[in-house]
């Protein structure tokens, strides 16, 4: 039975495409490998965890030994490495932190499966997830292409940008089989609340203030997430080696936007009086070096591969809010912390 590793698989983008490779795989064992921060939940993936060619292991990249030992007990043939810290705001605080997992956690999984794999690379593949937000920022024109310089703007952009480079470098200083692939927002069900999307929801839930920073004119490209899980399946199968592929959904909108839309989706919903959420929307300060705008070409990966999203933006928003209504307990026990004692009760002991 071949196996495969997933690096971040109790995230959010992670745990969708663990479910996608799970149930479209049962020839292939799939081991998902995550810390378990506050970004991951076990509970994501309660409705496949018992599925036979799934397991989870709980260990950190910035180990290498913990890595090691993985590569060591299953001799994975590919890595879907999407672990990462990934919330800019976080990294503007402790960019140390970004460092060591975005950067050194990524060269020890390569540095592992370049020993495992020892120069016979037929049948393999480490796919490395990236972001859009090392290109920089664009003005009210064009869009990112592959070819693209970088000109990340915050820890987090740089870190990520940094383990794109290394990703390259052991491709073609070793000939490590690997694919890239750089991605626009995501949105949909699981997604953490420090999250723009999950953030305003739950606010305007609990009818609390509904932070904007600055003037909320900042513009992000929107892709649902099992779009891209469906991308990430298909560059890793089919992609060409020592390649990077744009993922986008061709859905720009400013911030306040966001916002608005779902504050009208909220009230329809639970019933409120229309522009009753909107009045919870409060302007705050802008964030240090906030990149005014982000926009995807995804043309190769549509015209290489014939991808292209399927979820339109309207109901994405639409799915994406019902989800985070009838999952309540799923956000109430992410906000407190309480979704920890799911790992101490299912897994500890394993």
């Amino acid at each position: 039975m071949n196996s495969i590793i997933i690096t971040g698989g109790a995230g959010f983008i992670g745990s969708h495409l663990v479910r996608l490779l799970v149930n479209t795989y049962p020839e292939i064992l799939f081991i998902n490998f995550d810390k378990l921060t506050y970004a991951g939940n076990l509970a994501n993936l309660t409705d496949i965890e018992n599925a036979p060619n799934y397991r989870f292991i709980k260990g950190d990249i910035v180990e290498e030994e913990s890595v090691m030992s993985a590569f060591e007990t299953y001799r994975f043939d590919g890595v879907f490495h999407l672990a990462a810290e990934s919330h800019v705001d976080r990294s503007i605080v402790n960019p140390k932190e970004f460092i060591m997992t975005n950067i050194v956690g990524t060269v020890n999984l390569l540095n592992t499966a370049r020993h495992f794999w020892n120069g016979h690379y037929e049948g393999k593949r480490f796919y490395h997830v990236s972001t859009d937000e090392v290109y920089g920022s664009l003005g009210d024109e064009g869009k990112f292409l592959e070819t693209t310089p970088y000109d990340p703007r915050s820890p987090y952009s740089a870190s990520k940008a940094s383990s794109d480079h290394l990703v390259r470098a052991y491709y073609h200083t070793y000939g490590l089989p690997v694919v890239i692939s750089n991605c626009s927002n995501n949105y949909g069900p699981n997604q953490f609340p420090e999250k723009l999307i999950p953030l305003i929801i739950n606010n305007i839930r609990h009818q609390k203030p509904l932070p904007v920073y600055g003037k909320g004119l900042n513009v992000r490209d929107w892709l649902y997430v099992g779009d891209h899980a469906r991308a990430i399946d298909l560059i890793y199968r089919e992609g060409r080696i020592g390649q990077t592929y744009n993922i986008g959904g061709s859905n720009e909108r400013q911030n306040i936007d966001i916002v608005r839309t779902l504050c009208r989706i909220m009230d329809r919903k639970l019933g409120r009086k229309d522009g009753e959420s909107e009045k919870l929307i409060t302007f705050v300060t802008d964030r240090a070096g906030h990149d005014f705008r982000y926009a995807i070409d995804s043309s190769k990966l549509q015209n290489e591969l014939c991808w292209k999203p399927e979820v339109k933006f309207d109901e994405g928003f639409e799915k994406t809010v019902d989800w985070y209504l009838a999952n309540q307990k799923w956000l109430d026990e992410v906000t407190s912390g309480d979704y920890l004692s799911y790992y101490e009760k299912m897994y500890k002991g394993r």
